[in-house]
């Protein structure tokens, strides 16, 4: 569990700094049996993701001295983004391993930034991410998911959800690696024990609930989709034991309700989401959450303007 203290200086960090948005709670006025649906709204952050609020707690933390040859860091395209924003803002270069389905729009953005991007098989790429080092590149790695002052950034969000409705019943939390459900999850915990908290996952790549119904961490099968925010093929040694203590659950959303939430966010919400931060909004629209005030983290709105195109006329 990462300290309340440490979220709540990280929260103080990034207001001093001007580093992330303090992002609106907005009710989504969709009938919905006995739910109240919220939507926390990380798709406006200045790169359209929460990574933001992770990279830039971690990077205020590390310092000018242990930054100084640069950054790098392995991404499918939203950590990459908040890294690369952060180094241009302290001047610094920055290097992005990504895996080699990661769309276009992403990787435009991370190049837009500055930040140098190096395409490897997925295999590879998960790999950077287990290990948290790639060969051949300088600088500081900035772990997108178990680094703690990147999960306390994260936790941020947990605050501010709180703050903004303290009757909070459910928080429903996208799982890509896992340090966005932890992070809030910590947060939440020490403030307000009684919510219930969930992972949410595709049901492409949902190593949590997979390990969760053994009792222990297991791979899975990984398919690409449209869904590239979250999902991989198992969950990461140390997250396992945060996640299991943390989380109520893991919620598996298919590819065919999500298309759906992205839908209806957009369409009845004016909100674009990418696959990921529609997740929380599909499986809280199924009931899989049960009633009262339910949360959704919409995570990102990072998606490709012709996959978005398409799921919105109906293909």
């Amino acid at each position: 569990m990462i300290p309340l203290e440490a979220i709540q200086q990280a929260a103080e960090r990034l207001r001093a700094r001007d580093l992330a948005l303090r992002t609106p709670l907005l009710r989504l006025h969709i009938e919905n049996g006995r739910a109240e649906i919220y939507l926390k709204l990380e798709n406006i952050q200045p790169i359209g993701s929460f990574k933001l609020r992770g990279a830039g707690n971690a990077m205020a933390r590390a310092g000018a001295e242990a930054l100084e040859k640069g950054v790098y860091t392995a991404s499918a395209g939203n950590m990459a983004q908040g890294v690369a924003w952060n180094a241009r803002r302290l001047g610094l270069p920055c290097s992005v391993i990504v895996p080699d389905h990661a769309p276009e729009t992403k990787l435009a953005a991370i190049r837009r930034l500055g930040g140098e991007v190096i395409k490897v098989p997925f295999a590879r790429w998960w790999e950077a991410v287990v290990s948290g080092e790639f060969a051949g590149l300088d600088g500081r790695f900035i772990h997108p998911v178990r680094d703690v002052d990147v999960m306390a950034g994260n936790g941020t969000i947990g605050l501010e959800i709180l703050q903004d409705l303290p009757a909070v019943d459910a928080v429903l939390i996208p799982y890509g690696g896992g340090g966005l459900s932890v992070g809030i999850a910590s947060a939440l915990r020490a403030l307000k024990p009684a919510a219930r908290l969930y992972a949410v996952e595709v049901e492409t790549a949902a190593p949590l609930a997979a390990s969760l119904r053994a009792g222990r961490p297991v791979e899975v099968e990984y398919r690409p989709s449209f869904v590239d925010g979250i999902g991989g093929k198992s969950v990461l040694p140390e997250m396992w034991p945060l996640a299991r203590e943390l989380l109520d659950g893991s919620l598996v959303a298919s590819l065919d309700s999500v298309r759906a939430a992205i839908r209806l966010l957009a369409e009845r919400g004016r909100v674009i989401a990418e696959g990921a931060g529609a997740a929380p909004v599909a499986a809280a629209m199924a009931g899989m959450a049960g009633g009262g005030k339910v949360v959704c983290v919409v995570s990102g709105g990072n998606i490709d303007a012709k996959v978005l195109a398409g799921i919105l006329a109906g293909q």
